[in-house]
């Protein structure tokens, strides 16, 4: 298979990351029940990491929803996939050293992070709407962090991640109907 074929397949097999991104909304929304809560900011955002713990098993389970295995190793660029992950592992130490260091800013950079991560999967995917939420999330992030608080920032995510799964639903029937 050539390289082109690999990326079709895996768009397809793997409809776009959809699990991910849906699952996603789930962590979204726990994040901004967190921020909703009243603890002090260091618990509050203590829990906000937490938040992110069950991703993979809400992947898992929509995967298996929708009818995508996640963990398939058919196509060799789903272990690019799994490195484009592993990216934001690395990024998530700067959102643990502004937890101590600025930790009014910590959902603001979270988001940024988780955000500015999902860039190489607008090329894995061939997707525009990966390229468009990659680059506004975290502007749409730090303009909202800087001017509120981590509430705003939780919501707009929240908002965010739902028109998001909207538009890779279309990306995916549109590129089923190619099909």
């Amino acid at each position: 298979m050539s390289l082109e074929e690999l990326r079709d397949d895996i768009c397809v097999k793997q409809k776009k990351g959809l699990p991910f991104i849906i699952a996603s909304v789930g962590i979204w929304i726990l994040i901004t029940i967190v921020c909703l809560l009243d603890l002090a900011l260091m618990k509050r955002n203590l829990l906000v990491f937490c938040c992110a713990v069950p991703l993979l098993p809400l992947a898992f389970l929509v995967g298996k929803i929708i009818k995508v295995d996640i963990f398939s190793n058919e196509n060799p660029l789903g272990k690019l996939g799994f490195l484009f992950t592993m990216n934001q592992m690395l990024y998530l130490l700067i959102v643990m050293w502004v937890y101590s260091a600025v930790p009014e800013k910590m959902v603001m950079v979270h988001a940024m992070v988780f955000g500015a991560h999902l860039l190489p999967y607008s090329w894995l995917y061939k997707s525009k709407a990966y390229m468009i939420f990659a680059i506004a999330i975290p502007f749409i992030a730090l303009i909202l962090g800087c001017v509120f608080n981590g509430l705003a920032v939780a919501a707009a995510l929240l908002v965010i991640e739902i028109v998001f799964v909207l538009l890779l639903f279309r990306e995916v029937r549109q590129m089923n109907q190619k099909t």
